[in-house]
């Protein structure tokens, strides 16, 4: 509309792209190029502040910052590539009026590359095309480039939307370029780009409050922080605020404290005006997707659709005999339930319920990687806990049931195409694509049920010696596939307790592989490895040779052991059974079955029988 009033001094953009493909260091080389940012030597990924996306390579949270070029502020916001963090991702593009849509000049346009863009072109956002990493050896930015253009009209993209500019960039060299045959020496043409491309915030200063809440954070000061864009008006310190709830209710607060970005701290400010993206604290119980207006003419704005979760698993405290001598600070349930609220509170991606009759509490993600990131935090937060095995979410709808179905796009080598089809197949996987790509190797794509992939991962990685790569995607909720395929093999349960003993455990290799090494603390109903003939055996790990005054030469020191799977929180939640349960300490991740004792796992089977 001609008669909107803009704000010239401000853009609003994100930065969208598959995982790994360099949005966080792009980010960083605009910080240190405009100087919002005083680096130290050697400093990367500044805005991968979180210890679990350094370890990853993976941005989890969006997170804000905000430079200065020409007299322009940039706000920009980093968002997470993984679809199990798409709760985040949508709720970020409201806030912004343009995108840079980061794609690796190798691997081109990837499966999380096509749900951020979606998402962005739903939203009539015009996207600024930023060929990365140009820097890579086999680096293909033309093909990228039409790979790209393909995508946008297989997402039907509008004429104006498909009118996209193009810049070349090397986050990591710190330098972009429009023209491949131009000098690369600095950020400068993706800034400009930026200023001329990006359109200045509708903001019109006059009109009564309204911003809409897209996160929440929380200090334990100030309280419940919201976050988010001011759409119209003006607030400021001190002033009375309307918060309008998703279903009509109008609540009252006070703005106690305004924070805006420079660079990547948050600043004190006295107001804030339309156009800019704010933290302000003193509104209690607001949720995200509220408005916070004026209370003279409290409306609220259009509220945001959330993806829903797909996927659940039960948390409990600890309740092995361990429990407590790893160095866990927070062992009750109470201590639980308390973070999971706060974790519910904070991040809109997570649901948390009672479970009927019991202690254990149902949370509910976008994704096992959601999930497990949850997990690895409490984890590192001195937390104890044990969890169930994911479930995925069903859905009724009449007579019919749904489940969710997800994309996968798999890369490898030609010697691995057979195994992997063959795997999939029995998952009951359909085949979209096939294709060579330019490097030699093959790229399958698949529609598969989200349960079909629980436990596949590892399976690929074997498979594949390694070499394989695999990124799956949320695509909706089909009808339910009737049943899978569940683990081959069985358990060793350890039959009491005590230290594992190095000459049990050899004698055990034969069986299948190997969870603990010797002189770890074992207890009864512990699972030790794995049994290849598919059942469940009790053994005794604790037991050492029989001494003998009879001695074999050299022979007596040979026990050689295989050694054991370094287990991971992703390896435990994809290969344990509905009767087994991840044990979670600051120091080791453990598994075990449900019931302890043999005597109550039999009981439970037979049971089970009986029914």
């Amino acid at each position: 509309m001609p008669n909107q009033k803009r704000r010239k001094d401000l853009r609003n953009l994100a930065i969208i792209a598959h995982v790994d493909h360099g949005k966080t260091t792009l980010v960083d080389a605009l910080l240190k190029y405009t100087g919002a940012y005083d680096f130290k030597d050697g400093e990367v990924a500044i805005m991968d502040s979180n210890p679990l996306e350094k370890e990853r390579g993976i941005t989890i949270l969006s997170k804000n910052a905000s430079l200065q070029y020409k007299g322009v502020q940039f706000n920009l916001v980093d968002t997470p590539g993984h679809a199990d963090f798409g709760s985040e991702v949508e709720r970020i593009l409201k806030m912004v009026d343009g995108v840079l849509l980061l794609v690796d000049a190798f691997e081109g346009p990837m499966p999380q590359t096509k749900f951020v863009l979606k998402k962005s072109l739903e939203l009539h956002l015009k996207p600024i095309l930023v060929i990365n990493k140009l820097d890579r050896p086999g680096a293909r930015p033309d093909e990228v480039a039409d790979m790209t253009f393909d995508l946008f009209c297989e997402l039907n993209a509008t004429d104006e939307q498909l009118d996209f500019p193009i810049v070349y960039a090397s986050g990591k060299d710190g330098y972009s370029t429009l023209d491949l045959d131009e000098p690369r020496d600095s950020m400068k043409p993706l800034l400009e780009t930026i200023l001329h491309r990006v359109l200045p915030p509708v903001a019109n200063p006059d009109l009564p409050f309204q911003m809409l809440v897209t996160m929440l954070d929380y200090d334990s000061y100030v309280g419940r922080i919201a976050i988010g864009r001011v759409f119209h008006g003006t607030v400021k310190i001190g002033d009375p605020v309307a918060l309008v709830k998703r279903d009509g209710i109008i609540a009252r607060g006070k703005a106690t404290k305004i924070m805006k970005y420079k660079g990547l701290a948050r600043v004190e400010a006295d107001e804030a005006i339309a156009g800019d993206i704010i933290s302000i604290a003193g509104i209690e119980n607001v949720e995200v997707g509220e408005t916070l207006a004026c209370v003279n003419e409290p409306k609220g704005l259009p509220t945001i659709k959330i993806d829903e979760p797909t996927i659940s698993m039960n948390f409990s405290h600890n309740t092995s005999p361990l429990s407590g001598k790893d160095g866990g600070r927070f062992l009750t349930s109470r201590h639980i339930r308390e973070r999971l609220e706060h974790e519910a509170m904070i991040n809109v991606g997570i649901k948390v319920e009672e479970v009927v009759g019991s202690e254990r509490l149902k949370v509910s993600g976008r994704g096992e990687l959601h999930l497990a990131i949850l997990i690895e935090t409490m984890r590192r937060e001195g937390y104890e806990m044990e969890v169930s095995k994911p479930q995925v979410i069903l859905k009724k709808m009449g007579k019919q049931t749904l489940e969710p179905v997800e994309e996968v796009v798999i890369e490898v080598d030609e010697e691995y195409q057979g195994a992997v089809m063959q795997v999939l197949g029995v998952r009951k996987a359909q085949m979209r694509d096939l294709k060579t790509t330019s490097t030699g190797a093959i790229r399958m794509e698949f529609v598969i049920a989200s349960r079909a992939l629980i436990g596949f991962r590892s399976d690929f990685l074997v498979m594949t010696r390694g070499s394989g790569i695999m990124y799956q995607n949320f695509l909706e909720y089909q009808t339910y596939k009737g049943d899978l395929p569940t683990r081959q093999s069985g358990v060793l349960v350890s039959h009491g307790a005590g230290d594992a003993v190095a000459y049990s455990l050899f004698n055990l290799q034969p069986r299948g592989e190997i969870f603990v090494k010797p002189g770890v603390k074992l207890y009864e109903g512990m699972i030790v490895g794995v049994n290849n003939k598919g059942v469940d055996l009790v053994v005794n790990a604790l037991k050492g040779k029989k001494l003998t005054n009879m001695r074999a030469s050299g022979s007596d020191d040979t026990i050689s052991l295989i050694p054991p799977r370094q287990m991971t929180l992703e390896f435990a939640l994809e290969f344990i059974e509905d009767d087994e349960l991840v044990e979670i300490t600051p120091k080791h991740i453990r598994l075990r079955k449900l019931k302890l004792t043999e005597v109550d796992r039999k009981r439970v089977s037979r049971s089970a029988k009986s029914k």
